[in-house]
């Protein structure tokens, strides 16, 4: 989804990404995979809040560190938004970089958006650390920082149905009826990464996990 997000965001261009300007910044993560071929897929449920944060704010994304990124001015101040480009498995080498450029402090600062097989369909659920369960994206982000105090929002996508490989069911694409609840899941998890913004992930945890 990523790929051509330049051309889905059409936006006015934000050279507001400057290092000088960038004390007390926040970063978030969203985990996918480039290219068409993965568009929509479960495994993609980051890249897709990460659009919908910024076709609601602008920014025009740009390249670096093996990804692109683009910088919100919000009111409670700099929002930086990622998109790794080096897939899903080696996520950490791109947020690492971008972690150690902007100085982010990655227990209060940092958020990663990610799907995962063990919720239900569009449920959020936030945590300030804790171990991968099994995200390899986010299990790679954890190895390259050196620490599981990273925060974490989580989109379920069901677990695997019997009979399928989760390999396969992790890039396949949502139903019709799945995509509804999806879109609505991917309007709160927006959201609540302007809440974590604006009032840290205690307050935030007391909203989106309910």
């Amino acid at each position: 989804m990523v790929w051509c997000v330049r051309q889905l965001l059409g936006y006015l261009i934000d050279d507001s990404c400057d290092q000088r300007e960038m004390e007390n910044a926040k970063l978030v993560v969203g985990l996918g995979n480039p290219g068409p071929k993965y568009e929509q897929t479960r495994h993609n449920v980051g890249f897709s809040v990460l659009n919908a944060l910024a076709q609601r704010f602008g920014g025009v994304p740009k390249s670096r560190f093996d990804g692109q990124f683009t910088c919100l001015k919000l009111d409670d101040g700099p929002l930086i938004l990622v998109w790794p480009l080096t897939y899903m498995n080696l996520s950490g080498r791109c947020v690492a970089p971008f972690v150690n450029f902007y100085k982010i402090p990655v227990q209060t600062h940092l958020l990663v958006v990610c799907d995962d097989l063990s919720l239900p369909l569009g449920k959020l659920r936030l945590r300030p650390k804790g171990s991968a369960g099994g995200q390899k994206g986010l299990a790679d982000i954890l190895r390259s920082l050196g620490t599981q105090e990273v925060p974490r929002l989580r989109i379920g996508i069901n677990p695997t149905p019997p009979g399928w490989d989760t390999a396969d069911y992790v890039l396949s694409r949502f139903t019709k009826p799945e995509s509804e609840i999806i879109a609505s899941s991917t309007t709160n998890a927006v959201d609540g990464i302007l809440q974590w913004h604006r009032d840290g992930i205690d307050k935030c945890m007391n909203t989106i996990n309910q």
